[in-house]
């Protein structure tokens, strides 16, 4: 039997606590989406919550789990008789793996039995075995587009349908859907995130105590499984109990028309697009009073829920961090705490919507002493908090946030990350002090450029708003991950006909196979309904769709690029490329080179925050060694094309052609020959030397002016807009 991790041993994580606690208690929170560094018992926690969730009924035989007192009238296993006696058993903990196929994600025809009987049948896929439990999907941000997409459609719909291979399908799936990330790893479209209805971050503990016990408790659970959650055994009752209560407790409870008036305030003033927050923020409001042991929500209620509903619903831009800005948010609620229809009003007895929870009201285990109590060890206390307090005691992202790291960069809070390198947007662009540091930057960059022997001093350019750029992709048909740059034969995709498999059947296409076999029954003997099939029938679906690539960005950042205004444009096109590169799913990095050398600015990585970020402080002066940089790059590449042979590079080099130190341009050049390049040309004036236009051939790359990148994107989106309402 496998034992797992205690829900109530995990040490800190309130906010995450809560989170998964309130779509426990309501599954119309929508969901929640856990974005941490690695190692922060991101999986841990929530493989212990599904342990913790009451049992479900089930019709005995039903492959879609209905619940015997109201059988969902489409159930394909239906129709079933309403009130006859089910069978008890644990809410599923269903775990999508990130290279499931769209088959197995949402069910497909049953193959076997399309085969060897001859009947049309429906093999459920993992949404039905889901049904009314957890579907959990671990790296969510690598999970392939297409998939996250039919995924959070189910979950927003709280129904699966499918139509494919001559089957009509549609039955319930209504999950508590709960998606981890590393943010390190690759960004989930703004889009995507907003389908997800909370969000927390999560970070390890730097409190020496916190991060000792977290080890204790692991090395005891490793050492003697079964006991330690002996030890635990009451707390997880007890949680298990308060879930329990608080959802047979949800659907009674009232939201005053002030409170939500107080939640449409909150969700204007911060400018979240669509309505979407508004009705997550409400139902997790309601979610967190019912938690609560209350009949109404209040405003603790709906602070709570807008600290969760809200933070990744304020990015405007991918490289926007997701945050909120807590000090704004308090405002807006002391201003809208009161109401007609709030009876103990902001000064009732219990202060501003606060009321006290009995001492055995839910969230609370027998004993508590508001959080600072001993657990079951003696050592180390792990509780739920007071009323309207839902921090977790020794929470590491709540010290997090109170200390500002995690506050939303933009308006009020973007002077207090300025010296993180953030660059705070005022008017068209951003000023070099904002984008850098201010003096401080300056001045390291200029010590940088000493050490590496630059001359004159260096300087940091500001950055404006990013563009649309036209498409740049390798040219072929390559087979490397799913993205959205370049034609690839793909796993996923458009199904563009069928052919003989060269080895084993990888993708069967079932209508092509039976087509093939179909002419030859006769000879063959069949005499019952399935079909008589040999292996030269069997034929595989051909797919056509994107991949991503390897984009690696070579920078000039030398003297003749340190011109303010040039370097400003510079940065301004590469960051626009790094914004497309996020959105077609590309893998990026960054290698600059001045003064006497080149270096490997950001290691190829799926993170292009990252990039945004050295970009944003990159220092300029000194010689130009060209050379330097193209030899750097084609190393780069070579490591690359060894650690992912699939993905196909394709190089993006900007500079203005000059070469005054690093060694001869022509052979660093020759070590590129058959990579995919694209020369973004910075010679500006009315003299121009055309030394990028010769590197451009030389490289077999495409040429593309720096001041005609803009231009060329936004003509490259009229015309696509353009052949889109003619197809309309």
């Amino acid at each position: 039997m496998i034992v797992t991790y205690p829900f109530s041993a995990v040490v800190g994580l309130a906010d995450l606590k809560l989170a998964l606690v309130l779509n426990a208690v309501s599954p119309r929170v929508g969901g929640v989406l856990v974005r941490g560094e690695k190692g922060t018992a991101k999986s841990t926690i929530v493989r212990a919550l599904a342990a913790q969730l009451p049992a479900v009924d089930v019709v005995p035989g039903c492959r879609f789990a209905c619940d015997p007192a109201a059988p969902a009238p489409e159930c394909p296993d239906g129709p079933h008789d309403a009130g006859a006696e089910g069978v008890s058993r644990p809410a599923a903990l269903v775990e999508l793996p990130v290279g499931a196929s769209e088959d197995r994600l949402v069910g497909s025809l049953d193959v076997e039995r399309a085969l060897t009987e001859g009947v049309k049948a429906f093999e459920p896929g993992l949404l039905a075995a889901a049904h009314r439990g957890v579907l959990y999907v671990d790296e969510v941000n690598l999970l392939h587009d297409h998939l996250v997409d039919l995924l959070l459609d189910a979950a927003a719909l709280g129904t699966c349908y499918v139509e494919r291979e001559s089957v009509s399908v549609r039955h319930a799936a209504r999950f508590l859907l709960v998606g981890t990330m590393n943010p390190e790893e690759g960004e989930l479209r703004p889009q995507l995130l907003d389908r997800f209805g909370l969000t927390v971050e999560v970070r390890a503990s730097r409190d020496p105590a916190e991060r000792a016990e977290v080890v204790r408790r692991r090395l005891a659970f490793d050492a003697d499984a079964e006991a330690f959650a002996a030890r635990w055994a009451g707390e997880e009752a007890e949680l298990a109990r308060s879930v329990a209560a608080a959802r047979a407790r949800v659907a009674g409870v009232r939201l005053p028309d002030a409170r939500l008036r107080q939640i449409a305030t909150v969700c204007a003033a911060f400018e979240v697009d669509g309505l979407r927050a508004d009705l997550v923020t409400a139902n997790a409001a309601i979610a967190h009073a019912a938690w609560q042991g209350r009949d109404r929500v209040t405003t603790e209620d709906v602070r709570a829920a807008a600290r969760l509903s809200l933070p990744h619903r304020r990015r405007r831009d991918p490289f926007d961090a997701p945050g909120l800005d807590e000090a704004l948010l308090e405002e807006l609620l002391e201003r809208t705490s009161g109401g007609d229809d709030d009876p103990d009003g902001p000064d009732g007895p219990d202060g501003p919507d606060r009321p006290d929870r009995p001492d055995d009201g839910p969230g609370r285990s027998p004993g508590d002493d508001g959080g600072q109590g001993d657990g079951p060890d003696g050592r180390f206390g792990d509780r739920w908090g007071k009323a309207g307090d839902h921090r977790w005691p020794g929470s590491g992202t709540a010290r997090h946030q109170r200390d500002g790291a995690g506050a939303d960069p933009s308006a009020d809070g973007a002077a207090e990350h300025a010296d993180g390198g953030a660059a705070s947007r005022t008017g068209d662009g951003v000023g070099a002090s904002e984008a850098g540091g201010g003096e401080d930057a300056s001045k390291v960059a200029d010590g940088a450029s000493r050490a590496a022997g630059g001359e004159g001093a260096s300087r940091v350019a500001g950055v404006a708003q990013p563009y649309r750029v036209p498409l740049l992709e390798v040219p072929g048909i390559g087979e490397g991950a799913a993205g959205r740059r370049s034609r690839s034969r793909a796993s996923q995709g458009r199904g563009t006909g069928a052919r003989r498999p060269d080895g084993r059947v990888r993708d069967l296409h079932v209508a092509a196979t039976m087509r093939a076999a179909a002419p030859y029954q006769r000879q063959r003997g069949r005499s019952g309904p399935g079909l008589v099939l040999r292996g030269d029938d069997l034929r595989e679906v051909v797919r056509e769709g994107r991949e991503g690539n390897l984009v690696l960005f070579v920078v000039d950042a030398s003297g003749s690029m340190a011109a303010r205004k040039r370097m400003t444009a510079v940065k301004t096109a590469v960051l626009s490329l790094l914004l497309d590169a996020y959105q077609r799913r590309d893998k990026v990095g960054l290698v600059t080179f001045r003064g006497v050398g080149a270096e490997v600015a950001l290691p190829p990585t799926s993170s292009v925050e990252v990039g945004a970020a050295r970009l944003r402080t990159l220092a300029t002066g000194g010689r130009t060694p060209l050379a330097a940089g193209l030899v750097r790059a084609a190393e780069v590449l070579r490591v690359e094309r060894l650690r992912d042979p699939a993905r196909r590079p394709l190089l993006v080099l900007v500079t203005d052609g000059r070469a005054t130190a690093g060694g001869d341009v022509e052979r660093a050049a020759a070590l590129l020959d058959g990579t995919a390049a694209v020369v973004v040309d910075c010679e500006s004036g009315p003299v121009r030397l055309g030394l990028a236009v010769r590197l451009a051939a030389r490289l077999r790359a495409r040429l593309v002016p720096l001041d005609s990148l803009a231009d060329l994107g936004s003509v490259v989106h009229d015309h696509r807009a353009n052949d889109r309402r003619k197809a309309g």
